[in-house]
């Protein structure tokens, strides 16, 4: 078929529009906080204010989780030296991306953030207060750079899902997101249903907030995070009414006044933090038989003198970064095998951390996130 005239021209502008790619369109998310933000989506360059975003932007940019990254905050080689060795791996170029300090402690370099050119910066909300005291939001705004709040820790069992919907929409990959949100839920539902089938007697438990990485006892759970993890899979948590927020502690006195049926520490590998520390190093192909050596020795800790879970045994660790990314479902099946292990006895935590990773994840699945001193 032969063009002529404007046919031509018609034809011509129908072919370069197919090979051009698609223009950023001005969108609006409404963030954790509720702040309505304007955005070019889906968004090109990104600045992930903590590193341990990675976690959830991987789920919904498997083939090429940084490809859009062009800074990110230098905690993840501390705070998950095995997941960042296995990003790395695969991804050497990371190597390269320029760091950033945090905002709470004072240290992100805003000039370097603008010079990045980002079509947005994700922000933690636990920042928010920093954030909001250094001015930084308007600063940004005068240079045309977005700044949206999600949050997978103050309250993640109430602001998982708007915040992977925020990432869904921000990325272009809404249908993504809703296949890992409907994927959380149907993971939490086994939990659920059975609970609410048999409403068993529920144990009272006592959360550990990363035992061992000071001489201190005892960081813990409030009514949200790890806490509300232990209510979904069928526990009393111990602390939540004594603990009136998110994160608090408790004294040693209270643990041991408590006598908890049930000692749930969470940890991970901190070497980079506290070396040789007698945290449980948990996480990303962890050595399990160490991490109960550990687990173990942690137990003769005045804290835990005779209380009835050290008694019956029932002792545990678990990864702490679940504390801090939409994976919390696999935690919560893990929390419910323990608590009550009749009821879930055909209920395998690990094959569902093994297809949210061969559904979603980039990386293949190695096991190491889960420790008890009831394991053979």
């Amino acid at each position: 078929m032969r063009f002529t005239g404007r046919s031509a021209v018609l034809a011509m502008a129908l072919v370069v529009s197919a090979a051009w790619p698609a223009l950023a369109d001005k969108i609006t998310v409404k963030d954790v906080t509720g702040r309505d933000v304007q955005v070019e989506a889906p968004v090109q360059h990104i600045i992930l204010g903590e590193g341990r975003q990675i976690y959830f932007l991987a789920a919904l940019e498997k083939d090429a989780p940084f490809k859009h990254v062009v800074g990110w905050r230098d905690d993840l080689p501390k705070a998950d030296p095995e997941s960042y060795a296995a990003y790395l791996a695969k991804y050497p170029d990371i190597a390269k991306l320029p760091t950033f300090g945090g905002m709470k402690d004072g240290t992100f370099d805003i000039e370097q953030a603008v010079a990045l050119k980002p079509d947005v910066i994700l922000m933690n909300i636990d920042a928010k207060t920093a954030t909001e005291e250094g001015g930084y939001i308007e600063k940004l705004a005068k240079v045309g750079i977005p700044l949206v709040y999600v949050d997978f820790r103050e309250k993640p069992m109430e602001n998982t899902e708007p915040s992977m919907r925020i990432m869904g929409k921000l990325m272009g990959k809404e249908d993504v997101a809703e296949d890992f949100i409907k994927f959380r839920a149907d993971s939490i539902k086994r939990v659920s249903d059975v609970l609410e089938k048999e409403n068993p007697s529920r144990p009272l438990v006592f959360v550990e907030r990363a035992g061992g990485y000071s001489d201190d006892c005892c960081m813990s759970f409030g009514n949200e995070n790890f806490g509300k993890m232990v209510e979904l899979a069928g526990g009393i948590n111990m602390a939540k009414d004594i603990i009136p927020g998110t994160f608090g502690t408790v004294n040693p006195e209270q643990v041991i006044a408590s006598n908890p049926d049930q000692i749930i520490i969470t940890g991970g590998n901190w070497d980079g933090y506290v070396p040789g520390g007698d945290w449980v190093g948990v996480g990303y192909g962890a050595d399990i038989k160490e991490a109960r050596r550990k687990l173990e020795n942690l137990t003769k800790r005045p804290a835990f003198t005779g209380v009835k879970a050290v008694k019956d045994g029932n002792v545990h660790a678990i990864w702490h970064q679940f504390y801090n990314n939409p994976y919390q479902f696999v935690a919560i099946q893990e929390i419910a095998k323990w608590l009550h292990p009749e009821l879930f006895r055909d209920l395998d935590p690990e094959a569902t951390f093994k297809e949210l990773h061969a559904r979603f994840l980039p990386l293949e699945y190695k096991p190491g996130y889960f420790v008890s001193l009831k394991d053979e």
